[in-house]
């Protein structure tokens, strides 16, 4: 159940952000959900395998900042994936990153302290 909150919640971040940034195009919230599920798989495995040589060679110094590297390439590559998903350029993808950093920190917070 938390899977489809989180991909929910980010399909929504995706798609305010493409109202608040110009760079950043969707066709509609079907879509977003489709880029957010894209997202997520490729952040856990292209992702993964891309982050894990780069926190060995920062000793896990610089992991926040690498996950929000990696993480907008992820974006850039579900940018070429989709037709109605378009970032013209890399630093709204890297906002784009930033933002679903911040909403799974939320979340993951909100998720692990909810009343049961």
């Amino acid at each position: 159940m938390h899977f489809i909150i989180e991909l929910f919640v980010n399909a929504g971040i995706i798609l305010l952000l493409s109202h608040f940034l110009p760079t950043i195009i969707i066709r509609n919230f079907g879509t977003a959900i489709l880029v957010a599920l894209v997202i997520g798989l490729l952040n856990a495995t292209i992702g993964a395998v891309i982050r894990f040589p780069l926190n060995l060679l920062t000793l896990g110094l610089l992991s926040f900042v690498i996950r929000l590297f990696v993480t907008a390439i992820v974006v850039k590559i579900a940018d070429a994936i989709f037709s109605g998903f378009e970032i013209k350029g890399f630093t709204p993808a890297l906002v784009l990153a930033f933002a679903l950093a911040i909403d799974g920190s939320f979340l993951s917070f909100a998720l692990q302290h909810q009343v049961r």
